[in-house]
């Protein structure tokens, strides 16, 4: 990383892959504005930083709210001056429910979540980025395991996460002429609460239930501040990130 300081945003960082990221660009030097719905959660991921946590900002945030988005990134305007990079993080899904059976509202929830929300925030971080000096910058998406193959029962989180790549690769297409690099980090069976239910098994395509393993999700910390740790010529388009033995590479 560069000798300045560099001014990150995470969504979803009160808990997961969205803490574990927050901690690990804290630990680095990162400047870091930690959105999420529960104000005592991002408190507590900023605490867990120890001395680092002096450079974490809590704003609560919902990234269903374009409102809410908007003010979260004008208060990163104000307090941080620029923003280097922004990791769209915050997701959600639905149990396990057949496509015939899900309701209206399930749908749209997952979407406004998965989809819109990022959106919105990729909408705000270019126009930050585009307009500091030295104009540019990075943004950072969580794609999952999903945005490659889907899960039994899981048509609203994988129909986004397939979208979040359409995004992902425009981004990078619309962001060039401001020097703004866009990649993706699609994750497998990372330890959170969201994964819990997967030591108890889960449902396969042929129609069994398996437990399935998980890997340390300080991992995909550590690959976020890899992919932005390169200069803004270079990117990573793509990465995966999962554990070794996980039911993905195959044939059931």
């Amino acid at each position: 990383m560069s000798s300045r300081t560099k001014f990150a945003v995470v969504t979803g960082a009160g808990s997961g892959i969205g803490r574990s990221v927050s901690l690990a660009l804290l630990e680095v030097g990162y400047s870091v504005a930690l959105a999420g719905r529960r104000k005592e959660a991002l408190e507590e991921t900023a605490g867990l930083a120890g001395k680092d946590g002096s450079r974490a900002l809590p704003v609560p945030t919902d990234v269903t709210d374009a409102k809410s988005i908007a003010a979260l990134f004008a208060t990163v305007r104000e307090k941080f001056g620029r923003l280097d990079l922004l990791f769209n993080n915050a997701g959600t899904g639905t149990p396990s429910t057949s496509i015939e059976e899900l309701t209206l509202h399930q749908w749209q929830r997952v979407v406004d979540t998965n989809l819109t929300g990022p959106f919105l925030c990729t909408q705000e971080a270019i126009r930050i980025m585009k307009d500091q000096k030295p104009m540019g910058g990075r943004i950072v998406n969580n794609g999952s395991i999903s945005a490659h193959v889907p899960r039994p029962g899981s048509a609203p989180y994988t129909s986004t996460k397939h979208a979040i790549t359409g995004l992902t690769r425009s981004t990078s297409l619309d962001g060039r002429k401001y020097d703004i690099a866009c990649g993706q980090i699609d994750i497998g069976n990372a330890a959170t609460p969201m994964t819990e239910r997967m030591t108890n098994g889960v449902p396969q395509a042929n129609g069994t239930t398996m437990v399935e393993p998980r890997m340390d999700v300080d991992h995909v910390g550590q690959a976020v501040v890899y992919m932005d740790s390169l200069p803004l010529d270079a990117n990573v388009q793509f990465i995966t990130v999962m554990a070794t033995k996980m039911p993905f590479i195959g044939r059931g």
